[in-house]
């Protein structure tokens, strides 16, 4: 799909996604979204596409959703509906050069969401706690703003640098590995690495969602994922898929090759992925 026609000066967005309920469990709670906006409408992207950046905007995210019985794929489900629901209002925000900075409209966006699960999860009682996580990248030329809470991701791959995560999973093990206390390896094998300290709705009063900018040039990819992959697979195995060539038509997308190899390896939960890469414009 092309949602806007190709131009010299407008840099490309490629992009692949893929969810996989994995080997253990019985229903996905992940949900994974990839969307164009407009000052016109919003428009759902197939699981692979290029698109030209020159007007229009691109929205990626991944929610899992948390709870029992099936409440936790309803409340993921909710995540991205309402990302979708309120997003135009968003981005006419930020295109009316509003005062608001783009920080501030992504904050809205996510409390809105947050209200809505508490309401749904205090009147019915089959959603009482549910919730769910969410990193979403929002894309337009030059710079990816992102909001996350939880321990989904978002990492950051420059074509001349090393990969980085650029979100802070919501957790006492992401603390103490942040602050150098745990290594990769012991993370992952935490007793409490599963326990989030803020995620939306779950019965969490306050929120205090992570949020900033991360300037792109071509070469660069992006990867938004749910723990279901990172429990799979090392950053170093990430990176190393990452920094493939893209595949050719008719080939596995790169998404479709990490969530493989992450459900080979564990499958112990629902895995996504979606590998977002900035090329440059095509030569005239």
């Amino acid at each position: 799909m092309n949602p806007s026609p190709a131009t010299s000066a407008s840099p490309l967005v490629r992009w692949s996604g893929l969810t996989d309920v994995g080997r253990v469990r019985k229903n996905n709670e992940d949900v994974f979204l990839a969307l164009a906006v407009d000052g016109h409408e919003v428009r759902f992207l197939g699981k692979t596409g290029e698109a030209s950046m020159g007007a229009t905007d691109f929205v990626f995210a991944v929610s899992d959703g948390m709870g029992g019985a099936k409440s936790g794929e309803f409340a993921s489900r909710i995540t991205v509906d309402r990302v979708t629901r309120l997003f135009p209002r968003v981005f006419r925000q930020a295109a009316s050069g509003m005062s608001a900075g783009f920080n501030d409209v992504l904050e809205e966006l996510v409390t809105a969401i947050h209200h809505d699960l508490l309401k749904l999860g205090y009147a019915y009682e089959e959603c009482a706690g549910m919730g769910a996580t969410l990193s979403l990248c929002w894309l337009r030329p030059d710079w990816m703003y992102f909001a996350h809470l939880g321990d989904s991701r978002i990492y950051y791959i420059p074509h001349d640098g090393p990969m980085v995560q650029v979100t802070h999973d919501h957790s006492h093990v992401g603390w103490l590995r942040r602050k150098g206390q745990l290594n990769e390896r012991e993370a992952r094998t935490h007793p409490r690495r599963n326990a989030l300290q803020q995620a939306l709705g779950a019965g969490h009063q306050f929120i205090d969602p992570h949020l900033g900018a991360v300037a792109h040039r071509p070469g660069d990819r992006f990867l938004v994922c749910s723990d279901g992959l990172t429990d799979g697979l090392w950053d170093k195995q990430l990176e190393e898929f990452l920094r493939a060539p893209t595949p050719a038509a008719g080939q596995p997308s790169l998404a479709q090759r990490l969530v493989d190899e992450a459900v080979n390896h564990s499958g112990r939960d629902n895995t996504t992925a979606v590998v977002v890469e900035i090329a440059a414009a095509p030569a005239t």
